[in-house]
């Protein structure tokens, strides 16, 4: 049976990159730029691909290593500020929305349901994408990584959507690609669903034992 029972549900909480938008191109050429900046080498999308999903500090961390073997502290904070400066400026440019995803999303607003997005990352870029590709619209909530002083795997900025939406937490169902979620959705009692095309460290998103896999949100709605 479907973890979705999407009758039941009330509010749905959506994870941003890897879930609803692929991000991958821009978080790419942001990375090269910044890495230009700082006179380091280049990297590959494909090597980006697998080195997302969980934040943008070991994000730095996994290029880091890659090129220099290890981490040095000062040189993490300079490639970290300069990273985001420049993605953060231009944070939608071939960043698209995953197939199925304007199709759930409109059930979801014909449906009344409450949508909210959950992300890590900062909140004015991830407003920025969801105008950008005019998905906003769909949104009761963007919340950014910035909005509390935790963030997913920690349930915080899910617990905040069950209380402030004034649901139970069967009414709550969480939509991500990464542990993250899986982790964050796990600890704050709600049930979780995983789409396999996502960014997860590099890791296969099965390791962490979520309930539910699927590969298109379209499924959820046959």
């Amino acid at each position: 049976m479907s973890v979705a029972q999407l009758a039941q549900r009330e509010v749905i909480l959506f994870d941003l990159d890897g879930t609803l938008v692929d991000s991958a191109s821009d978080l790419y050429r942001a990375m090269n730029m910044s890495l230009n900046v700082l006179q380091l080498p280049l990297v590959t999308e494909a090597q980006v691909r697998t080195w997302v999903g969980k934040g943008t500090s070991l994000f730095c961390e996994s290029v880091l290593t890659h090129l220099t073997g290890g981490v040095d502290q000062s040189q993490h904070r300079q490639l970290l500020s300069t990273f985001l400066d420049i993605y953060n400026a231009e944070p939608c440019v071939d960043t698209q929305p995953f197939d199925g995803i304007i199709e759930f999303l409109e059930w979801g607003k014909a449906h009344n349901k409450i949508l909210v997005c959950v992300t890590n990352k900062p909140e004015a870029p991830a407003r920025g994408i969801l105008e950008t590709l005019k998905l906003s619209h769909y949104f009761a909530d963007i919340i950014g990584g910035d909005r509390f002083s935790e963030r997913k795997p920690h349930p915080r900025q899910l617990l905040h959507c069950v209380e402030h939406y004034q649901v139970t937490k069967e009414q709550v169902l969480m939509i991500g690609d990464s542990s993250n979620d899986v982790e964050a959705a796990r600890r704050a009692g709600i049930d979780c669903i995983v789409v396999s095309y996502g960014y997860n460290h590099g890791e296969n998103i099965a390791d962490c034992q979520p309930q539910q896999i699927v590969d298109d949100l379209r499924e959820l709605l046959a």
